[in-house]
């Protein structure tokens, strides 16, 4: 007894707060970037690891296999991307609802100030983006920059600790809940494929079949998770990214089941879902001439869509509400720690990749965007970080 005791208290507790932590997420997430990062471009090895994620049933560059009847994802990457992240958005989508009915965003009073900086923080990013790529065929990475990245954001608010009042973290954390379902809105619209209407009338049929499930308060079971992949594979196959599938599964869940869910997927989804994701998604061959990246347009419209336009979308139109009286500031925050919270939310990472993988089709493009958003988001933690940091030492 006397072991178990001393194996729970010294490595089994510590272990589970390690899990729980956000920083503990930010930096996962970074060390596997530069783990994948540096394998693909360390001579001997980088080959082997970039075909790997490429690793495909057919050589063809169709997106789609044909195994028996079945039409399933062509390789390893669109597995990860279209599959796995999934239940990413899954768990993300649980969160928004759980907001909208009983938290943060639950009333208009609480949520229009956040909304309304989401809304300012993404449609300033994509017109500053949109000005440096006017002209040309890279207008269509538009929404690359809109995206805030929940886990590194509040992991650096919480690296931060009490210089970041709790009031404004809770403003931030609905502020990337909004960015992301906007993101998601945006993936729905803009990004899917050709629409198949045999598939989309199965998509209504079983999101009828869960809407009954939900109104009957049914528990989360094999049911809900049969109808979801049957809605994930019906997305695929339909022209709308397979991904908003577990985002609609999740607004199907009672309410009271949600707490529960969420706990069961925490550790799946953010220690081996997105650190899998980081590892495939920045495995980026840099380019020889590495200084050209800075002489493409689209490149410097994410870094200072993500860098500059972020935190001025959301701090003009937070100015804006509290001029006018629609809103008030969250408690303990003044404007200059409104100004930091804002250059934190131009962290973009996991959304901002995931946008890049699906706004530019040729690999060459997408690592440009990638490496221009993994820039912007080391300025932005790195200048958000300092922005509390030094104000907090004077």
């Amino acid at each position: 007894m006397a072991i178990k005791r001393i194996i729970r208290k010294k490595i089994l507790t510590p272990l589970r707060l390690f899990l729980k932590d956000s920083r503990t997420i930010g930096i996962l997430l970074l060390v596997c970037t530069g783990v994948s990062l540096v394998l693909s471009n360390v001579s001997f090895i980088a080959p082997a690891y970039t075909q790997l994620w490429q690793w495909s049933f057919t050589n063809t560059l169709d997106h789609h296999v044909h195994i028996g009847f079945l039409s399933i994802p062509n390789s390893l990457l669109i597995w990860i991307n279209d599959f796995f992240m999934a239940f990413f958005f899954f768990l993300v989508g649980m969160e928004i609802k759980r907001e909208l009915v009983c938290g943060e965003l639950s009333s208009l009073k609480k949520a229009i100030l956040p909304v309304m900086a989401a809304f300012g923080g993404m449609i300033i990013p994509a017109i500053t983006y949109s000005l440096f790529v006017k002209d040309t065929i890279y207008v269509k990475g538009w929404a690359v920059p809109m995206a805030t990245d929940i886990a590194f954001t509040l992991g650096i608010a919480s690296l931060l600790g009490k210089r970041i009042p709790v009031a404004l973290k809770i403003f931030v954390t609905a502020l990337a809940i909004i960015d992301d379902l906007g993101a998601i809105a945006v993936i729905a619209l803009f990004y899917g494929g050709k629409l198949v209407l045999s598939y989309i009338l199965v998509i209504l049929l079983v999101v009828l079949v869960l809407w009954f499930l939900n109104k009957r308060k049914a528990v989360f079971g094999w049911k809900h998770v049969l109808l979801g992949l049957i809605l994930w594979y019906a997305m695929f196959n339909a022209g709308i990214h397979a991904t908003v599938a577990g985002v609609i599964l999740a607004f199907m869940i009672p309410v009271k089941q949600l707490s529960n869910v969420e706990i069961k997927l925490h550790i799946p989804v953010y220690f081996i879902i997105l650190p899998l994701f980081a590892l495939a998604n920045t495995a980026i061959v840099f380019p020889t001439e590495i200084n050209g990246i800075f002489s493409l347009t689209y490149s410097w419209g994410i870094i200072i869509g993500l860098v500059i336009g972020k935190p001025l979308g959301i701090v003009g139109v937070t100015y804006f509400m509290i001029r006018k009286k629609y809103a008030e500031l969250p408690s303990d925050t003044n404007w200059y720690k409104m100004i930091g919270a804002g250059i934190l939310c131009g962290i973009g990472f996991t959304m901002s990749i995931f946008l890049a993988t699906l706004a530019f089709t040729k690999p060459l493009e997408q690592d440009i965007a990638k490496i221009a958003v993994l820039l912007a988001s080391i300025l932005a933690m790195g200048f958000g970080y300092s922005w509390f940091y030094l104000r907090h030492s004077k």
